[in-house]
């Protein structure tokens, strides 16, 4: 990392951007060429371990191409804001980011797929849902993509 101060390594800092981070694109190789797509995120943070959960529909270009190569790139941020200056090279930007790259995995076990959907609904809403495991059925009704980051970084300007 270029600018070393700007590094987050402490572990709650972490967790507090991963937890106010709602979208992250994520990025795939598409017959060579990259493909990012913004999707909602849900995940998994221990202090070192970083293991992110993905929704979508069953079928599509995003499942096509993880198949063909599980390997990608991820980018979330938040905290936007301009930092003025007396002259151009003077601005700047407010953020905090976490970027990474990992192995993704199409999720079939039902039970896996059901704690990733409350992983995701508990990081967008808030809210501790149990609805997947009283109704299995629920699980059905998507695919889930799991990233096990094989490394990422964190960094901000406040």
């Amino acid at each position: 990392m270029r600018r070393k101060e700007r590094e987050v390594s402490d572990p709650e800092a972490i967790r507090r951007i991963l937890g106010e981070c709602r979208v992250c694109r994520l990025g795939m190789i598409d017959n060579g060429k990259p493909y990012v797509i913004p999707m909602n995120v849900g995940c998994d943070y221990d202090g070192e371990e970083l293991v992110l959960y993905f929704h979508c529909a069953k079928e599509g270009k995003k499942l096509d191409l993880l198949r063909k190569n599980g390997q990608v790139a991820f980018e979330m941020d938040k905290e936007y804001a301009l930092i003025e200056g007396d002259m151009p090279c003077q601005y700047s930007y407010r953020y905090a980011s976490v970027i990474g790259s990992g192995q993704a995995e199409i999720l079939e076990d039902e039970t896996e797929k059901g704690y990733a959907l409350a992983k995701i609904m508990k990081h967008q809403t808030g809210k501790d849902f149990d609805d997947f495991e009283k109704n299995p059925k629920l699980t059905r009704t998507a695919a889930v993509i799991r990233v096990t980051a094989q490394e990422y970084s964190c960094k901000q300007n406040i």
